[in-house]
């Protein structure tokens, strides 16, 4: 007897413990402090940034939906789900081909600009969702769709820093597009051969120093210590000049001072797109006194561009292992002898 009362009590236990779980914080699907989701109760609830939403279970899978910013094209596309896609902006800055194919063929919806949307066009086209960054200054636009019922997404995923929690993100789109298992099983992929690649740079003889970006004007944003580039150039076991640094946000210097941090820098990476050392430096005279122009190796974005788009910053926010390749395929070559650049390019 006491055993089926001790029995009992253990099942008891165990049936609290999955219904304290269930209910729990630990059920959200984080993508990120920023970011988090978890359906519960017939509801999908979302976490972003400053913006919760709450989705019945009527209201997802999405089946149409617009895209107000390039760089999210790139999980729809990961997830082989462009055909959702009804209405895009700024069409120019998308690199898919299959996106493209399907603006040529009228079935995606040129809906605006970066300066400006074309609201009633998107209300007329009644999607399910619309994704996009959160702009203030279209606080207005926005306000109007939701006005006339549209489902506003913001994410923010380009505020990411770390390179694997912006590949995530494609968990989130699955969750949208009902491609849950497709998405999961994609990061995973993802991740394997980010720790994979990780391992491998650990490997190399030599962490040469690094520089990255350029100027504009008379400011060069020098990447912070903790953002995206300085993370990749870590994983990739190099040193970034900026290393010690803490911020996660580009940091603004005068030539002087970065030419005073360059001494020693073998490589210079995200050097914009230029397109020769030549009409680099005809840009701005004073890279030509850096010793890493004249001596060293130099590398742009550039590698994945058409006119104004550039896979870069499409499929790239996703694909955070392809990005790592090329960075120690750049600074370890000997550990990649096989390998081509995908997103960058070496400037001649």
């Amino acid at each position: 007897m006491k055993q089926r009362i001790l029995l009992l009590f253990t099942v008891i236990a165990l049936i609290s413990c999955k219904r304290e779980q269930k209910i729990s914080s630990s059920d959200w699907i984080q993508i990120s402090n920023r970011t988090q989701f978890k359906e519960h109760d017939g509801l999908l609830e979302l976490k972003s940034g400053n913006f919760t939403y709450n989705f019945k279970q009527n209201q997802t899978p999405f089946k149409k939906i617009i895209l107000l910013n390039a760089s999210m094209a790139g999980y729809i596309s990961e997830l082989g789900a462009e055909d959702l896609i009804i209405g895009v902006s700024s069409p120019e800055y998308i690199y898919s081909e299959k996106i493209q194919n399907l603006l040529k063929s009228g079935k995606i919806q040129n809906v605006g600009s970066e300066q400006k949307y074309d609201v009633e066009k998107i209300i007329s086209m009644k999607p399910d969702a619309i994704f996009t960054n959160y702009i203030a200054s279209f606080d207005n636009a926005y306000q109007l769709l939701k006005n006339n019922g549209i489902q506003v997404v913001f994410l923010d995923e380009y505020m990411e820093q770390l390179p694997l929690e912006k590949t995530a993100y494609i968990k989130l789109f699955g969750e949208f597009f009902g491609k849950e298992k497709e998405a999961e099983a994609k990061y995973k992929e993802i991740e394997k051969n980010y720790a994979e690649l990780k391992q491998l740079a650990l490997k190399a003889k030599d962490k040469p120093v690094v520089l990255a970006n350029e100027m504009y004007g008379d400011v060069w944003y020098l990447p912070g210590g903790k953002t995206s580039v300085a993370n990749y150039i870590t994983d990739a076991n190099a040193s970034y000049i900026m290393k010690e640094n803490k911020e996660e946000k580009s940091l603004t210097m005068s030539f002087e001072e970065v030419y005073a941090k360059s001494a020693g820098v073998q490589y210079w990476v995200n050097a914009g797109s230029h397109t020769s050392k030549k009409e680099m430096v005809g840009t701005n005279p004073f890279y030509g006194k850096l010793d890493v122009f004249n001596k060293g190796k130099i590398y742009t974005i550039a590698g994945k561009e058409k006119d104004k788009a550039n896979d870069f910053f499409e499929s790239g926010a996703v694909r955070a292992d392809l990005i790592l390749k090329d960075y120690i395929k750049i600074f370890h070559p000997e550990l990649l002898p096989e390998y081509q650049l995908t997103y960058m390019k070496e400037l001649q």
